[in-house]
C-alpha cells in the first residue's frame, strides 16, 4: 500500500514549513507513531534546531562532487528503517549529481512507493507553473523546481501562512537569516511587495488545490447538486445587442460576492450552423476578460439543458440570462430559453435581466443562395415538362398489360430523377403533372379527368405526397450539404488566417491583406472615431470625425460613408471595404476577421504601451537598486576614509609616523574605492542614456593589456599574460577598453583561489580578435551567466562590500559600445572565462 504525502506550503522562506513539519512530527511521536527525520535544514535557525531534540534522525549520504563534500538524502537508509512517517525537508531540492535520483521529489516518491508517509515542504516559488511569474515579480530566477502535479497528487497540502509584515519583522530580529544578510534580504527579495504578490499567488494555488479536491470528491460521489462552496455567476451569451448588459450586470453580481468567479458561456448547435453575431460574441468575449472573467463555448441541440451542464460542472451557483428577445406569439408555442431553463435549474438561481431589445424580436440570419446551381435547377426543369409527356407517351401501348400502380411507380421513379437532379418545386411540378397524366391516360375512364374506382384516387394522393415528401428531403439536404461546404470552407479560412498570423507577421496589416485578397475588396480600410468629434446624424459621412488607422489595397476610405461594405466593430470603430456589394454569407465572416483585427489592434497598442512603460519601469528598478546599493556598499569606504581623517585629525593622540602614514594610506584607498564605484554608476548611467563619448581608434594589445595590469595594484602579481605581439590592432577606445580589462581582471582575481593565477591570453580569429581572462574560481551556473551582467547584483559573491555590482553590467555595456562583445563560458577543469570579442582594425586587414 502506497504512503499518503502531506506537503507544506509556504510562500516565502522563514514563514514557518519546517517548523510546523517537526511539530507535526513531535505530535504524531506524543500519539506512539514511529516518526524519524529523513531530512530536516535548520538553517541556523535556534527555534527549528530544538524540535530536532530527541527525534530519530537518519544519518545522511555523503557525496564528493569537484572536490566538495555535501550531504543529501538517504532514501534508500530511510526505506530499509521502514517508519510510520518520514519528515524530509526541501521537496523541490536538486541532488548532487551522483545521487539515486535527480530531484528529492523522487526520492519522495520512491518512498511512498514503499508504504511510509511522507511530511513534506515547498515554497511557492519552487512551482513549475509559477516559476517565471515569480522571477518577474523578484527578479530572482528559481533553478530548483517542482512539478506541480507532485504536489497537487499530495493527499494534504497545507499552506502557512503569514503576512508580509510579520514575516519582515521575523527577519529583522534575525530568526530567519543571519544578522549580516539582513539588510541585502529586507530591501531586496523580502519587500512588502514581493511578499504579497507571492502570497497571493500561494493562496490562490491552494485554492485550486481545494476546488480539484472538491470537485474530484463530488464526481466520485455522483453528487450532481451544487455545493456553494464558492460563488460562482455564468452569464450566457448569444451575441446579440444585449449581450454588454447582460456582461456587466453579471460583473455587478459577481463584485457584490467577494471572490466570486465570472463566467461566460456561448451554445452553439452541433452541426456549427448557428446564426450567432461573430463580431458581437467576440466583443462580449473581450468585455468579459476585461472585467476579469472567463469565457467559455459548448456544443448542444437542447440549449437550456447545455446551459445548465455547463453550469452544473463547474459548480456555479447563478445563472444570468436576457429576457427574451421573441413576440408574444412566439411564446406562445414555445416557452423560450429562459422559461424552460428557469424550470430545470434546481438549486441554481436564475436571474433574467430586461433590456432593450426584449421583444424586439430575434435576428434572422439572411436567407442563403439557392442549395442547387443553375445548371442544375435547369435540368430538373427540363425533365419535369419533358419527361412526363415522353414517359406517357411510352406507358401508353403498353396499358392493358400494365396495372394503374405499376404505371405510378414508373412516374414516381421520374418525380424522384426530377428531384434529385433540380430539386424541390421541379419535383412538385412534376409530381402534380404526373398525377394528372396518370388520370387522363392510364385511369378509368380514360380521356376523362375523373376516377370511378376509390382505390385508384387513394394511389394517385399517395403518389403526390410521396412525391412531394421525396423532392423536400432531396432539397433540405442539399441546402444542407451546401451550408456544412461553406461552413467547412470559412473554418479552413479562419484557420488559415490564424496560421498566418501565429507564423509571427504583423496582426493588423496581416489581417487587413488577407481580407482584401479572400473577398476580392479593391480597398479596406480600418477607420476609428477621433475622439474629439460628437455624434452628428452626417457624422457617419464626414471624413473628418474620422481617422485611418490601417489600410490594404487601393485607395483608403476616409469615412464610413464612402465605402460599399461597413462592419460595425464597435462604437468608435469600422471596418470600411470598397469592391462591390457582399453575400449575406460572406458578411458573417467578414465580421468575424473585423473582430480579430480590433482585438489585434488593441493587443498591438497594449504592447507599445507596455515598451513605453518599460524604459519607466526599468529606470524606477535601477533607481530602487541604486539607492540600496549606495546606502549598503557606499558607506563601507566612505565610513573608512571618515575614521581614518578623524583620527588624523584627533589631537589627543600622538601618533607615530608609521600611524599616521598607515592612517593616510587607508584614507586613500578607501576614497580611491569610493571614486572608482562612483565613476562606474556615472559610465553606467551614460551608457543607459546613450550619451558616453567614444574615440574609437587602432589600438595595439600589447600597449593597453600592461596597462590594465598595472591598474590592478597589488594583486598585479597575480595575473599572468600570453599575449603575442604579431597580433593586428583592433578598434577600440583605449581608456574604456582598459577600463573593461581592469574590471574583467579584478574580477578574476576576487573569485580565483590563493595560489592560482589569473591567465589572460590573446588569439586572432578571422575579423576579430579574442582576449580570454581566465580564472579557477568557483564558476557560475551556465543558466546563470547572463545574470552576471545584471547591474547590482553580485551573484554568488562572499564579500558584500567590494562594490556595487556593476564591474561586469558595466564591462559588458562599455564593450558593446565599442562594437564588440563579451561572453562567459566556462573553464575547463573549473572556473569562469570571460571572452572580449573585438574587431580587427581595416589598416590590418588584408587586402
Amino acid at each position: 500500500m502506497r504512503g499518503r504525502l502531506r506537503v507544506y506550503l509556504g510562500a516565502a522562506p522563514g514563514v514557518g514549513k519546517t517548523y510546523a513539519m517537526l511539530s507535526e512530527g513531535r505530535r504524531g511521536m506524543e500519539r506512539g507513531r514511529d516518526v524519524v527525520v529523513g531530512f530536516v535544514e535548520t538553517h541556523g535557525r535556534a527555534r527549528t534546531a530544538a524540535l530536532l531534540q530527541g527525534m530519530e534522525v537518519i544519518p545522511r549520504r555523503t557525496m564528493t562532487h569537484r572536490g566538495a563534500t555535501f550531504t543529501e538524502l538517504d532514501a534508500e537508509e530511510v526505506i530499509a528503517r521502514g517508519p510510520k512517517v518520514a519528515l524530509i525537508d526541501e521537496l523541490a531540492h536538486t541532488n548532487v549529481p551522483g545521487s539515486r535520483n535527480v530531484k528529492r521529489w523522487q526520492d519522495i516518491d520512491d518512498i511512498l512507493d514503499a508504504g511510509i508517509d511522507v511530511i513534506s515542504t515547498v515554497n511557492i516559488q519552487h512551482l513549475e507553473s509559477v516559476n517565471d511569474v515569480v522571477q518577474e515579480i523578484t527578479g530572482v530566477p528559481q533553478r530548483e523546481t517542482v512539478p506541480d502535479e507532485v504536489v497537487r497528487r499530495a493527499d494534504q497540502v497545507e499552506l502557512i501562512d503569514m503576512s508580509p509584515e510579520a514575516l519582515r519583522r521575523r527577519l529583522a530580529h534575525g530568526n530567519v537569516y543571519a544578522p549580516a544578510k539582513v539588510d541585502a534580504a529586507l530591501s531586496n527579495y523580502f519587500r512588502v511587495g514581493n511578499l504579497t504578490a507571492l502570497r497571493e499567488l500561494a493562496l490562490l494555488w491552494v485554492a485550486g488545490k481545494v476546488d480539484d479536491q472538491l470537485d474530484r470528491y463530488r464526481a466520485e460521489h455522483g453528487i450532481a447538486t451544487i455545493w456553494e462552496a464558492r460563488e460562482r455567476v455564468v452569464v450566457a451569451l448569444t451575441g446579440g445587442p444585449e449581450g454588454d448588459t447582460l456582461v456587466r450586470r453579471a460583473a455587478r453580481i459577481a463584485a457584490r460576492t467577494k471572490g466570486a468567479d465570472l463566467l461566460a458561456v456561448h451554445v452553439t448547435s452541433a452541426d456549427g450552423l448557428t446564426g450567432a453575431d461573430p463580431a458581437g460574441l467576440a466583443r462580449q468575449r473581450t468585455l468579459v476578460e476585461s472585467m476579469g472573467g472567463t469565457y467559455h463555448q459548448v456544443v448542444g441541440d437542447d440549449i437550456p439543458q447545455a446551459l445548465l451542464d455547463f453550469a452544473r460542472g463547474v459548480n456555479a451557483t447563478q445563472l444570468v440570462l436576457g429576457a427574451s428577445r421573441r413576440g408574444r406569439f412566439a411564446q406562445i408555442f414555445s416557452r423560450g430559453v429562459g422559461v424552460e431553463t428557469t424550470a430545470r435549474s434546481g438549486s441554481i438561481d436564475v436571474h433574467m435581466i430586461t433590456h432593450d431589445e426584449v421583444r424586439k424580436g430575434r435576428r434572422r440570419p439572411a436567407r442563403s443562395r439557392a442549395a442547387l446551381t443553375r445548371k442544375r435547377r435547369l435540368t430538373g426543369w427540363a425533365l419535369a415538362v419533358a419527361g412526363m409527356p415522353l414517359l406517357t407517351a411510352l406507358l401508353s401501348p403498353f396499358r392493358d398489360v400494365l396495372s394503374l400502380p405499376s404505371e405510378i411507380l414508373f412516374f414516381l421513379c421520374l418525380t424522384v430523377g426530377v428531384a434529385l437532379a433540380g430539386g424541390m418545386w421541379p419535383a412538385i411540378t412534376a409530381a402534380v403533372g404526373g398525377s394528372l397524366l396518370l388520370n387522363w391516360y392510364f385511369t378509368p375512364p380514360i380521356g376523362e379527368f375523373t376516377i370511378n374506382d376509390p382505390e385508384n384516387l387513394f394511389a394517385l394522393v399517395v403518389f403526390v405526397l410521396v412525391a412531394a415528401a421525396v423532392s423536400s428531403i432531396v432539397d433540405v439536404a442539399a441546402r444542407r450539404t451546401r451550408q456544412a461546404a461553406r461552413a467547412s470552407a470559412d473554418a479552413e479560412l479562419l484557420s488559415t488566417l490564424a496560421g498566418h498570423v501565429l507564423r509571427g507577421e504583423a496582426a493588423v496589416p496581416s489581417l487587413m491583406e488577407r481580407m482584401r485578397e479572400t473577398f476580392g475588396f479593391t480597398s479596406v480600410t480600418l477607420l476609428e472615431r477621433r475622439p474629439d468629434t460628437g455624434r452628428t446624424p452626417d457624422h457617419r459621412s464626414d471624413p473628418d470625425a474620422w481617422r485611418i488607422v490601417a489600410t490594404s489595397g487601393g485607395a483608403p476610405s476616409t469615412c464610413p460613408g464612402q465605402s460599399d461594405t461597413d462592419v460595425v466593430i464597435d462604437d468608435d470603430m469600422i471596418l470600411a471595404a470598397r469592391g462591390g456589394p457582399m453575400d449575406a454569407a460572406d458578411r458573417t465572416v467578414l465580421e468575424s476577421f473585423a473582430a480579430e483585427v480590433a482585438v489585434a489592434l488593441r493587443q498591438e497598442r497594449l504592447q507599445e504601451a507596455a515598451e513605453r512603460a518599460r524604459p519607466l519601469a526599468e529606470a524606477d528598478r535601477m533607481r530602487t537598486a541604486l539607492l540600496a546599493a549606495v546606502s549598503h556598499d557606499l558607506r563601507t569606504p566612505l565610513a573608512s576614509a571618515k575614521a581614518a581623517v578623524e583620527s588624523l585629525g584627533n589631537t589627543d593622540v600622538d601618533w607615530s609616523d608609521h600611524d599616521r602614514a598607515e592612517l593616510v594610506d587607508t584614507a586613500k584607498e578607501s576614497l580611491d574605492k569610493l571614486g572608482g564605484l562612483v565613476a562606474n554608476l556615472l559610465d553606467m548611467s551614460r551608457l543607459q542614456a546613450g550619451v558616453l563619448g567614444l574615440t574609437p581608434e587602432p589600438v595595439a594589445l600589447e600597449e593597453v593589456i600592461p596597462r590594465a595590469v598595472d591598474d590592478l595594484g597589488p594583486v598585479r602579481d597575480r595575473i599572468e599574460g600570453d599575449v603575442s605581439i604579431e597580433l593586428p590592432e583592433i578598434v577600440a577606445d583605449p581608456a574604456l577598453l582598459e577600463r573593461v580589462l581592469v574590471n574583467l581582471m579584478s574580477n578574476a582575481v576576487r573569485y580565483s583561489p590563493p595560489a592560482e593565477p589569473v591567465l589572460v591570453t590573446a588569439s586572432r580569429h578571422g575579423e576579430h580578435v579574442e582576449i580570454r581572462v581566465i580564472d579557477r574560481g568557483p564558476g557560475i551556473p551556465p543558466e546563470a551567466h547572463e545574470r552576471v551582467f545584471q547591474p547590482f547584483q553580485r551573484l554568488g559573491d562572499r564579500d558584500n562590500h567590494s562594490g556595487v555590482g556593476l564591474g561586469l553590467a558595466l564591462s559588458r555595456g562599455l564593450t558593446e559600445a565599442m562594437g564588440g562583445t563579451l561572453v562567459p563560458e566556462e573553464t575547463p577543469g573549473g572556473g569562469l572565462t570571460m571572452i572580449l570579442t573585438m574587431p580587427v582594425s581595416s589598416s590590418a586587414v588584408p587586402a
